[in-house]
């Protein structure tokens, strides 16, 4: 394509990228923009091994170009680099934007979480629609931040939580927000993995590979000599967000849009009368290296929207009397991985109980079901009834970057729900019962210095957001 005709179609993309900028709720229709519908985006993917091998085939099924493939590793889906054979390949990002900025339209972050923020932050301020996995980042500052940037610079994002396009969750919405399960006060949430808990850092490990950049892995991290043990991201919170991160972003979704926590990021008035969150957190001891083997964190979410005072239970690892309560509620028993006629089922999941009965939600909130069972018989859950059906996650957020409506779990709704989940991982690096008060607003835990300076995290020379 000629330069002059990139140029005018790219400023074209840009201009009708929120020309449909509806919310959440609100059906797709057809306009204006529909005409850039068919345009084939131009999109680079940093992070091709894990869960980048996906995009790695996804996105040319879904008819776009993968014109640049960014990773620190060599090694990493080797097959990818064979399949796309014309895409230029890259270890630095940076570089990456510098040379091929006119060639891209989007980009995808599928990194170790220590390098979301920095990478997605270097892509918006090029211009470039972002899909970055979850979780959204590391810290709640770089979730605040990345909101912004997005907000400047009106480009198309979305984070990597696939059960939002799901037919039932969607259902579910619907339901918990037409009363079906009554007047909701608590959510429960969970995972049985829990954390290591590793107390000591790894030390030694030799030189680092000729295939493996170390220095661009460590990214925005202080440096320290080469271990693997360090690439082993969900073991540490220099690097990870543990299970927060990775079910948390998941397994809280369905209660966190439904219940529209969302909105206490979104309030106004003075400071005196801006909503305050508490948090507090019980787990089997301080570990500010790594995490610990389990966890219980609760949130008390005040009013919103017309909604009344919530709770939000998170449960991690094998907490004691965490699985029995869990049971007991449901008045069914779970799977963690000892009951081989369905081993795993159960691991994660969520339960939003409401004053007329409850919503069990598995782990990644795709499918549900309402308890109790005889009362909610015949009820439809598969499918969405009023509110927008989705195309397909990746697909909502390419129709978005073509002009098309927000997608669900674009960075202002993303950015909220990532704010809330770290600070519960803020929380546990505090002696048990210690109680913090978090104002969404400011992004400022007001009544803990220590734990507010947990919300930022200091990058190394030549990493910036």
């Amino acid at each position: 394509m000629a330069s002059k005709n990139r140029l005018n179609r790219r400023k074209f993309l840009k201009c009708a990228a929120f020309a449909g900028s509806s919310f959440f709720f609100i059906p797709f229709t057809p306009s204006a923009w529909s005409a850039a519908a068919n345009e084939k985006l131009n999109i680079a993917l940093v992070g091709v091994g894990g869960r980048g091998q996906w995009f790695t085939v996804t996105i040319p099924r879904l008819g776009h170009n993968l014109v640049a493939l960014c990773d620190v590793d060599e090694t990493k889906n080797p097959q990818a680099y064979q399949n796309l054979p014309k895409a230029r390949k890259f270890r630095d990002f940076r570089r990456m934007l510098d040379e091929m900025g006119g060639e891209i339209d989007a980009v995808i972050v599928a990194t170790p979480d220590h390098t979301h923020a920095v990478a997605s932050a270097a892509a918006i301020r090029a211009g470039k629609h972002v899909f970055c996995e979850k979780p959204l980042t590391r810290t709640v500052h770089e979730s605040r931040a990345l909101r912004e940037l997005a907000r400047q610079y009106k480009v198309a994002t979305s984070m990597g939580n696939q059960g939002t396009a799901a037919g039932p969750f969607r259902r579910a919405l619907e339901l918990i927000q037409e009363g079906a399960i009554g007047e909701v006060k608590e959510v429960y949430f969970w995972n049985s993995e829990g954390g290591t808990d590793r107390r000591s850092p790894s030390t030694g490990g030799g030189a680092a590979p000729d295939f493996l950049d170390w220095n661009l892995w460590l990214g925005p991290a202080a440096y320290r000599p080469y271990n693997r043990q360090w690439m082993q991201r969900h073991l540490w919170r220099e690097f990870g967000t543990c299970q927060l991160g990775n079910w948390g972003s998941h397994s809280a979704n369905l209660a966190f849009m439904a219940l529209k926590v969302h909105e206490l990021w979104l309030s106004s008035g003075s400071e005196t009368r801006q909503p305050i969150i508490r948090i507090e957190a019980r787990h089997s001891g301080v570990n500010k290296l790594s995490f610990p083997k389990w966890e219980m964190v609760k949130w008390h979410i005040p009013a919103r929207a017309g909604l009344p005072p919530i709770t939000f239970n998170w449960l991690n690892g094998q907490a004691p009397g965490a699985r029995e309560e869990l049971e007991a509620m449901m008045g069914e028993e779970l799977d963690w991985g000892d009951k081989k006629e369905k081993k795993w089922v159960d691991h994660g999941g969520a339960v939003i109980v409401g004053s007329k009965g409850m919503v069990r939600a598995t782990e990644h909130n795709a499918t549900f079901r309402l308890l109790p069972r005889d009362k909610f018989e015949g009820v439809a859950t598969d499918r969405p009834q009023k509110v927008a059906a989705s195309r397909g996650h990746e697909q909502d957020w390419l129709l978005a970057c073509r002009g098309g409506p927000k997608p669900w779990a674009n960075f202002d709704y993303a950015a909220a729900l990532n704010e809330f989940l770290m600070l519960g991982n803020v929380a546990t690096q505090f002696e048990n019962g210690t109680v913090l008060e978090f104002n969404p607003v400011a992004m400022k835990i007001i009544n803990q210095p220590d734990a507010d300076a947990l919300l930022r995290c200091e990058y190394r020379q030549g990493w910036k957001l």
